[in-house]
């Protein structure tokens, strides 16, 4: 399931060419497009027109009606319908968190690997119903549109829906948690499609019985960060760290920010930025979904971090969101001659392996890596892969639970 926060993308992307994992590791490999944003998550429920009950989640129904014709049609192409693994990257991994929580895709997929994108909570329908009502507003269909009105919305051209995104999405007002809630065309926890967050305040018991692998890479905000000039050129000053750090950490601030020089004295102030901001934006979500998973105590979770760095743009951008996709896939020919340093297809191997083992057998470990525990509580083992992989305990441990404490508060 492709990336792009259920707002863009595609699966035909040369980064998810199927056909290496696929054929190295003796895998099936199934790529999925669907409805996306407005298109998909326009939650029209509040019309009380039936037709709609369930639009604000239709962008998510396409993925279960992907994974019911896997279930009929893959043993076709060599596949067993009985051991089926979901798995997407950034949005793609909102998308298996939120089928975690889908009754009706209960049975259609057996392990789960959630890659930069968990997702512990989603959007309620008073905000979705908000949002749409907005939206209809911007078209001069609302507030109270009728049969007629929503046949006439059907009808719009996508150039004029599109328009809409986002001037629709500024009246809406900050999520109620900020660092865990997620997506405004989105998933919507409606009580039926999604009847509840998939991970607040526990982890759904719905899949129980799913083993889930999951984790991220070291520097993800250093990809979003990049097109500003004092983080790029490494100009920004301590005064300005503070301040945007505590935009998130509020009084936790100092003591993270004291943390993250104590870990790492020659990082620059324009580095601990994007540590900090990785830690906020996707390591805390990866972190309470772990945490609230492996609570039930029925399957194991796996916790990764992909700590290998890029050397393109003197090394400016570390190890950013999306850059363990190529190494997933094995389709390190297609990011581009500055991307590529020794050792790098080494460790495609060894990810690509793991992650076709994951599948199999419901548990990552083989040959090419060291030993690999279970995530738990108490040791919180993470594998991190780099030119060396190694499992480290509970890396970060000192500010864990100070961004815990600021994402469930």
């Amino acid at each position: 399931m492709h990336g792009g926060a259920f707002s863009y993308g595609s699966a035909n992307s040369p980064w998810y060419d199927g056909s290496s994992l696929a054929r190295r590791n003796d895998i099936v490999v199934v790529s999925v497009n669907h409805r996306l944003n407005i298109f998909g998550h326009l939650d029209l429920s509040g019309t009380g027109d039936e037709r709609f009950a369930a639009s604000g989640n239709a962008g998510v129904l396409d993925l279960v009606a992907a994974l019911a014709w896997v279930r009929e049609h893959v043993a076709r192409f060599g596949g067993d319908p009985g051991n089926v693994t979901i798995f997407g990257q950034s949005g793609g991994g909102g998308k298996v968190s939120a089928l975690l929580a889908m009754p009706s895709a209960k049975g259609l997929f057996h392990k789960a690997n959630i890659q930069s994108g968990a997702s512990v909570r989603f959007a309620e329908r008073e905000r979705t119903t908000r949002l749409a009502d907005a939206v209809l507003k911007q078209l001069e269909l609302g507030p109270h549109p009728g049969r007629g009105q929503l046949d006439a919305l059907q009808a719009l051209p996508i150039a004029r829906l599109t328009e809409t995104i986002a001037l629709a999405q500024k009246t809406l007002p900050p999520a109620r948690h900020a660092l865990l809630d997620r997506y405004n065309f989105g998933p919507v926890i409606d009580g039926q499609v999604l009847p509840a967050h998939p991970f607040d305040p526990a982890a759904t018991a719905l899949s129980d019985d799913v083993p889930v692998m999951m984790g991220g890479t070291k520097d993800e905000s250093a990809i979003f960060l990049a097109p500003d000039d004092a983080v790029w050129n490494r100009t920004l000053s301590e005064e300005e760290l503070h301040k945007r750090i505590a935009a998130v950490a509020g009084d936790a601030t100092d003591s993270l920010v004291a943390y993250y020089k104590r870990r790492d004295a020659a990082a620059t102030p324009a580095d601990l930025l994007i540590t900090g901001l990785t830690a906020a934006n996707f390591q805390v979500r990866s972190t309470v979904l772990a945490e609230r998973k492996a609570q039930r105590g029925k399957a194991a979770v796996w916790m990764y971090r992909f700590d290998w760095e890029t050397p393109a743009f003197g090394g400016r951008l570390k190890s950013p969101h999306s850059m363990d996709v190529p190494f997933v896939f094995d389709t390190l020919g297609v990011i581009g001659e500055p991307h590529r340093k020794p050792h790098a297809q080494d460790l495609a191997d060894r990810v690509s392996a793991t992650w076709a083992s994951f599948a199999r057998n419901g548990d990552p470990g083989n040959k090419s890596i060291p030993a690999w525990p279970a995530y738990t509580a108490d040791k919180r083992a993470t594998m991190v892969f780099n030119d060396q992989c190694q499992v480290a305990g509970d890396p970060d441990g000192e500010a864990r639970p100070l961004w815990g404490k600021i994402a469930t508060a």
